[in-house]
């Protein structure tokens, strides 16, 4: 299945754009981003839990990242409530479920081969600092060799330089509205830019957003 997989080009996904589809295990859906392969695939998703769901014990051969949306999801190594941001490294397997029903942006098969360090990080508890420019906040959650994960948090009015993503950029709005001169983003849209690719971005209203950049080149 190829699904927005070449990652030289530019995508979008606006809410509304891409239905959910049921997956192999009842009460668990999937909305697919991107994706390069079949049910085993190197893959952008967001994915969904209904109440009391769960799935079968799998492993993580190219590793495992996500944030949880929304709920609070869970496995046999802890519990992670909205907000949650986790890597399972390659080789690291887990029978997830759900409770009370949960929403989460997975990426997977997607680490460096040298990233193999778990992480897990309650954003509700991080800590924020000032980001580049007036109304900019950043709190980073990962970074290997070129890579780098983090939230930015913008104020209303705020405007960022222009510059060129040399490793890509890939964005999922959490809040708000986040913009550029390609188009305007409200929550729930995702977008990729690829490698050597430019954009100004801002936003009226504000915005919180999970950006990551690297890992295109």
């Amino acid at each position: 299945m190829q699904i927005r997989s070449n990652l030289a080009l530019r995508a979008l996904v606006l809410p509304g754009d891409e239905p959910f589809v049921p997956s192999p295990m009842a009460g668990v859906e999937r909305l697919m981003l991107d994706r390069d392969g079949g049910e085993v695939a190197r893959a952008t998703t967001v994915v969904r839990y209904g109440a009391h769901s769960r799935f079968s014990t799998h492993m993580h051969d190219g590793g495992e990242e996500f944030l949880v949306l929304e709920g609070t999801f869970a496995d046999e190594h802890g519990v992670y409530p909205a907000g949650t941001y986790v890597r399972n490294p390659p080789g690291s397997s887990h029978a997830p479920f759900s409770e009370e029903g949960c929403t989460l942006f997975v990426k997977l098969r997607q680490f460096q081969p040298d990233d193999t360090k778990r992480v897990v990080v309650e954003t509700a508890r991080g800590q924020w600092r000032q980001g580049l420019v007036p109304g900019l906040h950043v709190m980073p959650l990962h970074e290997c060799g070129g890579e780098h994960v983090a939230l930015v948090r913008w104020a209303p009015g705020t405007v960022f330089n222009p510059h060129t993503h040399f490793g890509g950029e890939e964005i999922l709005v959490l809040e708000g509205v986040f913009e550029d001169e390609h188009g305007v983003y409200p929550k729930g849209s995702w977008l990729r830019s690829p490698a050597m690719s430019r954009h100004h971005p801002f936003t009226k209203e504000g915005c919180t957003i999970l950006v990551k950049v690297g890992h295109l080149a």
